[in-house]
């Protein structure tokens, strides 16, 4: 709400009232005031005029406060600190309230009339000025909030007599600074006194007329900065004394030869300006001098200021001007005044419009501000208050005229939030469009694009007349970063039907948000795929480039070179994602990509280093060498070639062979190599690159077991799929190689994987040779042997032979098969049978019956076989026979022995001791095993039982032997372990046998 300090005392006729004789007054009122026309105005008559304010009067309820601005005791007003102060002629103050209630009153000066009172808003102080012609006029300063002891009464804290030289003139001018360090009292006598000290605390203060003049002065005040600085105010003259600060103690300053009125001078609360009112116009003064002004004819009543509004009183003209007229403006006319008509007005001119006007039947008295209201008194008792109307309100008004720029300059000069200011913007968009003014309206919705809605501006002008207008605001709801999907469509499609390549590459190029997928699909959908590109480029889409570069431009070549620069995160999925169309229209450059990529050698491709050159004959060159750094490296090619023009010169770029070692020279990119199968799928329908990516990927020395093993395999599988197409040497070739892989004793690829697919491309070298590494020569033999090839059947037997007997009872079978295999077979099956029989690897049994199978062998073919067989059978019949009768008479013997020993006594006959060697003597120990024993050579421990020292070890092991056999008796798992195992189990059977195996267990 605005607010203003009151003028400090009633209107001039009533300041005056009373005092016309005096000569000397009456002598300056003469001189009236001049007003100079050379100054540039801006008259207000052009100026718009509203009613801004709500007009109430006011009607107080008391008796007592209904009567008080109609007394005749009233003398002075002001307002201040949510109250208003009430002068009166007998020296007395009254204080009202809010409600235009008294709330205290207390007698402030004992002699004339309180013609000044000053409040000093936000403090409790109050300053009153009484006079009467016979005396010099009395200044009090009170503490509203500190309560006289012996009154009652507000506290006062200081009183002096204001000096004028002794001259009887009255004031006409007061002002302070709100410290109430220093006072300003204008005299009409043209004179100035200044008054300085400590007047809160009475410590005493000092007065100086600083100015004085022959014209009356009709206005002071104040202006606080780094100096303080005094404007005065006559009829004649406006002028300006410093008199704090830098400058102080000089002469006033004369700022122009025209003056002004009593009542006609204010000061601006906000700026500091004072603002004089004349009856030509209304002035400003800074501290630069004279500022702005503004035409506004009318004689000049009173002026003052509410918040950033100038409240000026103006009287109509009259025909009848003199000097009577002029007189009438100090000294008031009586009674006829008060049914004369006055015009109130309320000027903001900053924006330069009226906020409020009327016309009042009666003259003004004073004017003052308080709790946000204004408020006017009239000579005949009426108090006004004026309301400002809300910021909403003033809105609506200016709206139902049309008048949206001074409705955004109000908004904007309150201070309103960004959201309320839109709104008027908004609405003045709308105003302008039906107008047919599109342009600007453009420019009020850009201006407020920040809270509307998009779809309400759009809607407006999607006719095609209207397209560089809507793309004007698409572009904007971009850079403000409130685009949507659907903006951005509508935006490119704007951009594709007016084929405004420029325009399209400038907003992708602008940085501006918006949604990157709509706009690469736009660009892509319009064919603008280069620009799709950039797009994709500038903000990472590393994975789009590709796409585009692929799938719309048809640039494999450059896909490739551009996945090539980047790191292998980036580079690899795109590497396998579009692998098989790379393949296909650039096969090498692919296939090498894949072998640095699964070798670990990946490094980022670098254009040619450019090598130094010698000066040029020309700038040609090196403005060519400098248009070329601006070329994006994917569209940089890897060597430039010298013109005609330049041939005399060095290359501009080393080799292609010397920009490959350039980059080999840089270390591979640290990645985690992903395993070589992954990349098996993309090579379908690419034999020859599969190859050679395969072969690459063998060769690196770091590959994992596990990674060699696929690679052996599937290369090997690849090598015999060539060889089974193709013919002659050429199939010699393939199947060389592939016999390559798996030739050695140590082969990586799974066994049963080279069996099938030598089997599945019916490669028998590649058979053979897995089996005999594996050690599986039974099964080789079996594979010639099921062909029917009865020559590699017995080359196998006589390789493998030695180190696989079981061949020999198979051969024997095979050759017996058939007759044509026997003969073929010829004396090989006499040396089978001479081995099975002398290896004992098969009964004779088991050969008839083999021989017998078939009914292939003859009789005569076995004879010799059959006859050494039973005649070494005869021979090993009798040794069995002899021996069996050698351990029947040892057994005897010893049974024969024990007999003895145990019912014959024995006789020892030794005579020297079996331990230390010496003659035996008692005490004697003899043994049953004949060896006697010094008893003392014995060392008997306790009571146990003496064992014979010779025998002992013997002894031992026998017991030990025997222990072992009883332990075994109850390992049947072990019996039935070893006669599975064994070739014998009728010898297997026996030992166990005699180990006590099969007895029947010992009862307890």
């Amino acid at each position: 709400m605005r607010g203003q300090k009151s003028r400090d005392a009633v209107s001039p006729a009533e300041q005056f009232n009373q005092r016309i004789k005096h000569p000397s007054f009456l002598k300056a009122s003469e001189f009236g005031v001049e007003y100079g026309n050379d100054v540039p105005r801006m008259a207000l008559t052009s100026w718009k005029a509203f009613n801004f304010f709500d007009v109430s009067e006011v009607k107080p309820a008391g008796s007592e406060s209904a009567s008080l601005f109609n007394s005749p005791e009233f003398s002075s007003i002001c307002s201040g600190s949510d109250n208003i102060f009430l002068g009166s002629s007998h020296g007395q103050i009254r204080i009202l309230s809010s409600a235009f209630n008294v709330v205290r009153t207390f007698h402030a000066h004992d002699t004339g009339s309180i013609t000044h009172i000053k409040q000093i808003d936000g403090t409790s102080l109050l300053i009153t000025v009484s006079e009467d012609l016979s005396n010099e006029p009395v200044l009090k300063v009170w503490a509203l909030d500190k309560p006289d002891k012996k009154t009652g009464g507000p506290k006062c804290l200081s009183s002096l007599n204001v000096s004028n030289g002794r001259k009887q003139f009255p004031i006409s001018a007061l002002a302070t600074l709100d410290n109430v360090s220093q006072l300003a009292v204008g005299f009409a006598n043209g004179s100035v006194t200044v008054i300085r000290g400590d007047l809160i605390n009475d410590r005493g203060a000092k007065q100086r007329t600083v100015f004085e003049s022959d014209e009356p002065i009709t206005g002071v005040e104040f202006r606080e900065g780094p100096t303080t600085t005094l404007y005065l105010a006559t009829t004649g003259r406006i002028l300006t004394l410093t008199i704090s600060g830098r400058g102080q103690g000089q002469p006033a300053k004369n700022l122009e030869d025209n003056g002004c009125g009593l009542g006609c001078m204010t000061a601006d609360s906000e700026s500091g300006d004072i603002v004089v009112a004349r009856d030509d116009a209304i002035y400003y003064y800074g501290v630069n001098g004279r500022g702005p002004s503004y035409a506004y004819e009318g004689p000049k009543q009173l002026v003052s200021t509410f918040g950033d509004l100038v409240a000026l009183v103006t009287q109509p003209r009259t025909d009848a001007a003199s000097k009577t007229g002029i007189l009438r403006k100090f000294v008031g006319a009586g009674a006829d005044d008060r049914y004369r008509s006055s015009t109130f007005a309320l000027l903001d001119t900053d924006l330069k419009y009226v906020a409020h006007t009327e016309m009042l039947t009666s003259q003004v008295r004073t004017v003052f501000a308080e709790w946000g209201d204004f408020f006017l008194l009239t000579l005949d008792g009426k108090l006004f208050r004026y309301h400002e109307k809300s910021l909403n309100q003033k809105l609506e008004i200016l709206y139902q005229r049309d008048l949206y720029v001074l409705a955004i300059n109000l908004a904007q000069k309150v201070g309103v939030d960004t959201a309320q200011r839109n709104v008027i913007l908004r609405r003045y968009g709308d105003y302008l469009h039906k107008k047919g003014d599109y342009d600007t309206a453009m420019q009020q919705y850009l201006k407020a694009i920040d809270n509307t809605e998009p779809s309400q501006v759009i809607r407006k002008f999607l006719d095609s007349q209207r397209i560089n207008n809507l793309i004007e605001y698409l572009e904007e709801l971009h850079e403000h970063d409130k685009a949507t999907v659907d903006h951005t469509t509508l935006l490119l499609n704007c951009y594709a039907k007016l084929k405004d390549t420029d325009k399209l590459e400038t907003f992708i190029k602008s940085g501006t948000n918006f949604d990157l997928e709509t706009a690469i699909a736009m660009c892509r959908q319009g064919g603008y795929h280069d620009q799709a590109v950039f797009l994709s480029k500038k903000h990472g889409e590393h994975d789009r480039v590709v796409d585009i570069l692929i799938e719309d431009s048809k640039k494999y070549d450059e896909a490739l070179d551009y996945i090539h620069r980047h790191e292998p995160d980036v580079a690899y999925p795109n590497l396998m994602r579009y692998a098989r169309v790379l393949l296909v229209h650039c096969p090498e450059e692919t296939t090498q990509l894949f072998i640095e990529y699964y070798t670990g050698q990946y490094r980022l491709k670098k254009d040619a280093p450019v090598a130094p050159t010698q000066a040029a004959s020309g700038g040609a060159a090196s403005a060519v060498q400098n248009l070329a750094s601006f070329i994006p490296l994917p569209y940089r090619q890897a060597t430039v070639t010298s013109s005609p023009a330049t041939q005399d010169n060095r290359s501009l770029s080393l080799s292609a062979e010397e920009a490959a070692a350039a980059a080999k020279a840089d270390p591979p990119r640290e990645y985690k190599v992903p395993k070589p199968r992954t990349a098996f799928s993309s090579f379908v329908d690419h034999p020859d690159q599969f190859i050679v990516f395969l072969e690459a990927c063998l060769d690196e020395k770091n590959m994992d077991e596990s990674d060699k093993v696929d690679l052996h395999t599937t290369l090997f599988e690849i090598y015999l799929d060539i060889a089974g197409s193709k013919t002659g040497q050429e199939k010699q070739k393939w199947e060389a190689k592939a016999k390559t892989l798996i030739d050695g004793h140590d082969i990586s690829m799974d066994a049963s994987n080279v069996l099938l697919l030598s089997h599945l491309s019916d490669f028998r070298d590649g058979t053979v040779l897995v089996r005999e590494q594996q050690g599986l020569r039974f099964d080789i033999f079996r594979s010639y042997a099921s062909a029917g090839d009865t020559a590699s059947v017995i080359k196998a037997l006589r390789k493998y032979g030695p180190e696989e007997p079981q061949l020999y009872p198979a051969a024997l079978a095979y050759f017996t098969s058939s007759p044509k295999v026997l003969q073929e077979a010829g004396s090989e099956l006499d040396t089978v049978l001479k081995r099975i029989d002398e290896d004992g690897l098969m009964a004779p049994l088991q050969v008839i019956q083999t021989l017998s199978t078939n009914a292939v062998a003859t009789m005569g073919m076995v004879k010799k076989y059959l006859g050494e067989t039973i005649e070494r059978e005869r021979k090993e019949i009798s040794n069995n026979r002899r021996l069996i009768e050698s351990y029947r008479s040892e057994t005897d013997a010893k049974r024969k022995e024990m007999d003895e020993l145990g019912t014959k006594s024995a006789v020892f006959q030794t005579r020297r001791c079996s331990a230390c060697g010496g003659s035996l003597d008692l005490p004697t120990v003899h043994f049953l095993c004949k060896h006697s024993f010094h008893q003392r050579c014995l060392n008997p421990v306790g009571d146990e039982d003496v064992e014979c020292p010779k025998c002992a070890p013997t002894n031992n092991n026998i017991r030990a032997f025997r222990k072992a056999q009883e332990d075994s008796a109850d390992r049947h798992d072990m019996f039935l372990d070893t006669l599975q195992r064994s070739r014998d189990k009728f010898g297997t059977i026996s030992e166990f046998f005699g180990r006590g195996v099969m007895a029947a267990p010992a009862l307890e």
